[in-house]
């Protein structure tokens, strides 16, 4: 019975041991290009798996985008590598070139044709993060459709995918016509409360 104890105890722990020596899941890189106030920002944050995908160029980037020609880049200017071998749309609207107004963090992104680019020197599966802000403009303005985009590369443990997620511009009620109803009580409880007229002698 002990012995059974211990054999369970073992493997319990072998297993505990092989998934931490297991690869580790690819969550897949987001960005979300959203409405906040007067500007649109786009964040991005993830990992991506360069395993199956091959250098196509190197090349000094900016933070922009071209909806038409599915283009987003989210970070800082930056030194870029370019990867080929990615899939999905073809563009996220119709829009021409927007360069971004600031940017911090990694300069991450698609730069159309089916290539994803990244840092110059970045380690395949580490952390990236960034965003991008684009001052006084609309989605809208900016030519991009809302919707969720994927873009997929890479088999089995190394499949990997790139996520550009817009959110739909939430419509506000404008504050007058919340405030006519109101108004309208107010004119029906005045006309039905006249004082009576005061009549002469």
């Amino acid at each position: 019975m002990r012995l059974g104890r211990i054999t369970t105890a073992a493997a319990l722990g072998l297993g505990a041991l092989v998934g931490l020596s297991g690869p580790p899941a690819q969550a897949g890189y987001t960005v979300t290009l959203a409405q906040q106030g007067p500007n649109v920002v786009a964040t991005g944050s993830g990992s991506i798996d360069l395993t199956d995908l091959t250098i196509e160029f190197l090349a000094g980037g900016v933070p922009g985008i071209v909806p038409s020609s599915q283009l987003i880049n989210t970070g800082p200017p930056a030194q870029l590598t370019g990867y080929g071998g990615i899939s999905g749309p073809t563009n996220f609207g119709s829009g021409g070139v927007t360069f971004a107004d600031a940017g911090v963090g990694d300069l991450v992104g698609l730069a159309g044709n089916g290539e994803l680019v990244v840092p110059r020197g970045y380690v395949s599966g580490d952390p990236l993060s960034d965003s991008s802000t684009y001052d006084n403009k609309t989605i809208a303005s900016l030519g991009a459709t809302p919707g969720t985009y994927v873009w997929t590369w890479g088999t089995g443990e190394d499949a990997d995918s790139f996520t550009l997620v817009i959110p739909a511009a939430a419509v506000p009620e404008p504050s007058g016509l919340l405030l006519l109803p109101l108004g309208l009580v107010g004119v029906v409880a005045a006309r039905r409360y006249r004082p009576a007229r005061a009549t002469g002698d």
